[in-house]
Order: structure tokens, then sequence, then C-alpha cells
């Protein structure tokens, strides 16, 4: 299914922007009559018929509406430190999305090497996997934050928790986490998170678990989060 990412769409009556039309005439070769499925972001997901197929601007009907479309159960953040190598951060953000995430906090720590993200483009690719997986809600990204700030929010009815390396004991992040809760996950830099940042988690409520034995780089051990987390839900 080929998807177009309409986030204004509010009637019966829509015109594909510049980049979207261009693809559809252009690129994918649609003509009048056509079918086209689009997206909101808002869980809204729409078959449309091309009235005017101009490579400009598209003139599109719609014909049928499907409102929140594949809603799941749980809603799941992750808050985590952008590596060094940015390609490996957009990496982890396009699968979170592929397999099924609501929220992406970028984590500034104690032992980043990256204090700075570009947000459109992390946008782009966020808008880019969810129509690839065929995805009706498009996740939230917030602004980068320190780790200290982070804890000034409150997760009401989520369960908290932080991954880590640090010598403790640990259970694994699937033994704790009770299927169809809202949760929160904690994914440290390169370096890991700092004692003091363990300490400051737990005291605001986040348990300390396991991904597992191997010692995972940053943006495996959010997919691993990530996807642990979903197929609990399925």
């Amino acid at each position: 299914m080929q998807l177009f990412y309409t986030p204004d769409i509010n009637s019966d009556e829509y015109t594909l922007d510049e980049q979207e039309s261009k693809h559809c005439i252009k690129v994918l070769r649609k003509r009048s009559g056509d079918t086209l499925h689009l997206i909101d972001g808002k869980g809204g997901l729409f078959t449309a018929e091309i009235v005017q197929p101009n490579h400009k601007a598209c003139s599109i009907k719609i014909i049928d509406v499907q409102r929140g479309f594949e809603k799941r159960n749980f809603n799941l953040h992750i808050a985590i430190a952008p590596t060094k190598n940015i390609e490996r951060f957009e990496w982890f953000l396009e699968k979170a999305v592929e397999i099924g995430i609501d929220e992406i906090t970028p984590l500034v720590s104690e032992k980043s090497e990256r204090k700075q993200v570009n947000p459109e483009r992390l946008e782009r690719i966020i808008v880019s996997a969810m129509k690839q997986s065929v995805k009706a809600y498009k996740p939230v990204l917030n602004m980068a934050v320190s780790y200290t700030a982070f804890f000034r929010q409150t997760f009401p009815g989520s369960l908290k928790y932080i991954a880590h390396c640090n010598e403790s004991h640990k259970d694994l992040l699937k033994n704790v986490y009770q299927a169809g809760k809202d949760a929160v996950v904690l994914i440290g830099p390169e370096g890991d998170f700092s004692e003091g940042e363990v300490k400051l988690a737990a005291e605001n409520g986040f348990i300390a678990v396991s991904l597992g034995n191997s010692r995972l780089r940053t943006e495996t051990a959010g997919v691993v989060a990530c996807h642990t987390l979903n197929l609990m839900n399925c």
C-alpha cells in the first residue's frame, strides 16, 4: 500500500502538496480515476480517487475513511541519548517507528557525545518510516532535553524503566513489564549512564532493567526495548 502523508486533511476534497503531487504523478505515474491511500498522522487512513492529476497540485476526492487505524493498546515513550554518529540514531528512529512507538525524547546525559540534533531531518525520517510501515499515527518527537530536566515531568499511569550496564542485579525488561500498560524507557549514551544518573532515576521511580546478556550499542538497545514491548502486546 503506497501512502501519502496529509496531516491537514479535513474535508472530502484535498490537494496534495507539491512534493507529494510530484511523487504521485511523475514517479508513480498515477492518472485520473486512480486510487490513493492517505494518512493524517492522527489515526486516519483515507482512500481517495484522483480528480486532477497535476504534478504540482494533484486534486483528489475522499471516498472512504478509517479512524483509529490499527490503534495500539499501550503507549511507548523512549528517551534515548543521541549517538555521536548521528546515522546510528537515525537508524534507531526509523526502526522504532516501523516497529511501533508513540514518543521519542533525545536525552542529553553526562557522558553524551552529541548534545544537539536536527529536528527537521528527524521529522522527515519519522514520516518516511511511518508511510513505509503503514502506520496512521505519527510518533511525537520531543526537543532534546538534559537528563535532569527530563525528570521534571510526570508520567501518570506509565511503567518506568532505565536500561543500563552498571553491575547490579536487574530483571529482564520482558519479566517486569505488564502487557497493556504504558511505558517509559531510558536508554543511555555509548558510555552508559553514570552511577549518579542511575540513582536519580531510581529516586524518580524508574526500575533498572536488563535487555539481555549482550552489551548493546545505544541504538540497538533502543530497538530491542521497542521490539520487546511491542511483541509482548501482540
